[in-house]
């Protein structure tokens, strides 16, 4: 299959699901996979979809950088995705998100968030027997996207541009490209986004990423809650200057503006590609991969060492690992907990309610000691399990009952039987 002309599009997400509705020259729309229930979409989605504006689920959970193969229950919900959204393609990330676990004998730990895979050839043959695994498993091409980092992996054996070339010469995948995540790894791990582009296979992009972010201390924060800089429009026009993206898209997560200072976003994105001045030329297909050998199990573990030694420092506290940035590790590791008390805010808003101002201080002396071994749901929950053990108060009534109402249920019974034995 060729990829679909896609044109200028936006991510979705249900603060602006009515000024999306609304917005004059949307092609498209992307959401994030792991928050669509197929059987339950929401109206606005819905009447988008059959309007005909085509809707690509955007996978963040999946790992495909990881040690471990990717997870049968996560690849069979993203296909059921693609399948009820009738999508051309799904997308995911060139990350991992958890490690540890039997493979290196070693408590299994979750980011929640997607962190950088080193770029070394045992990673290389990681990822790449990872994503053709993942196609195998999907009813519609995949593309992966570079993602941002804020630190940089020691030894690594290749460039971004090369790496990337490299995927998608020996799995035919396609690619998803960041320009925001270009400038963000221009910034803080000086790398040059013209010869990352210059390197990777431009024509197997199947869609580009614009979003905005903001510069503290020298360090570029991919936020996707603040206006899409100069920068990155000069990145998007140097991309479209070298092949016509089949596909345009602006995210915004967050600190959503009026509708107004949106469209003038994507305004200046249609500016920016067709100053790039590039002509749609023949589609691209990839060519047929070469059978590959298995990964041996030798260099999965090599992998997961190397990650799980790095996430463990992030979030449990274990010693750096030679040769990384202490003082960018230890803006990753705040950025971590942060993220992990906004999103469990979010998912649970009960629990801000309940404590207060003292919500975040809570729950970030408990992330310090902490690490997340599951799901942001799971995460609330425990918070939640741990306070009740340690603490009192007044808001100690209301907080049981908000934890016995969801930790009493099946799945939880054991959870709930360990706290309720260690406070008795």
């Amino acid at each position: 299959m060729t990829a679909e002309r896609l044109g200028t599009g936006i991510g979705w997400r249900p603060e602006i699901a009515d000024a999306v509705e609304r917005m004059p020259g949307i092609d498209w729309v992307e959401v994030v996979a792991e928050n669509t229930c197929p059987g339950h979409l929401p109206e606005p989605l819905r009447r988008l979809r059959e309007r005909g504006v085509t809707v690509v689920p955007h996978g963040v959970s999946l790992g495909l950088g990881g040690a471990d193969r990717p997870d049968g229950e996560r690849l069979r919900a993203l296909a059921e995705r693609a399948e009820a959204l009738a999508s051309p393609l799904v997308t995911e990330h060139i990350a991992f998100v958890r490690a540890g676990g039997p493979r290196t004998a070693s408590p299994a730990l979750e980011a929640g968030h997607l962190l950088p895979v080193p770029r070394t050839r045992d990673a290389l043959d990681v990822l790449c027997e990872n994503v053709r695994i993942a196609q195998a498993a999907l009813p519609v091409p995949l593309a992966v996207e570079n993602i941002a980092a804020l630190v940089s992996w020691p030894g690594e054996e290749m460039t971004e541009g090369q790496f990337l070339y490299d995927l998608v010469d020996r799995t035919g995948v396609r690619l998803l490209i960041d320009v925001a995540n270009l400038h963000t790894n221009h910034v803080n791990r000086g790398e040059d986004p013209a010869r990352a582009l210059s390197e990777l296979p431009v024509e197997a992009i199947a869609y580009v990423h614009v979003a905005g972010g903001f510069e503290r201390d020298g360090v570029w924060h991919d936020s996707h809650a603040h206006p899409v800089p100069p920068a990155v429009l000069d990145i998007l026009t140097d991309l479209a200057s070298r092949v016509a993206p089949p596909g345009v898209l602006l995210e915004r997560d967050e600190n959503f503006p009026e509708p107004a200072e949106l469209e003038r976003e994507l305004t200046a994105i249609r500016t920016a590609v067709t100053a790039g001045g590039a002509v749609a030329g023949r589609p691209w297909e990839p060519s047929p991969a070469a059978p590959a050998p298995e990964v041996s199990d030798a260099a999965r573990q090599r992998v997961g060492l190397a990650q799980t030694a790095m996430l463990s420092s992030l979030v449990a506290g274990t010693p750096l690992p030679e040769g990384f940035d202490r003082a960018r590790m230890g803006v990753q590791a705040r950025a971590l907990a942060a993220k992990r008390a906004d999103v469990v805010a979010k998912i649970a808003p009960e629990l801000p309610e309940i404590l207060g101002a003292g919500y975040r201080a809570a729950f970030l002396t408990y992330a310090q000691e902490r690490p997340m071994t599951g799901g942001y749901r799971r995460d609330a929950l425990e918070f939640a399990g741990e306070l009740l053990r340690t603490g009192s108060g007044p808001s100690h009534r209301r907080l049981e009952q908000w934890w016995l109402e969801r930790a009493g249920s099946a799945p939880r019974r054991s959870l709930a039987r360990r706290v309720l034995l260690r406070r008795g």
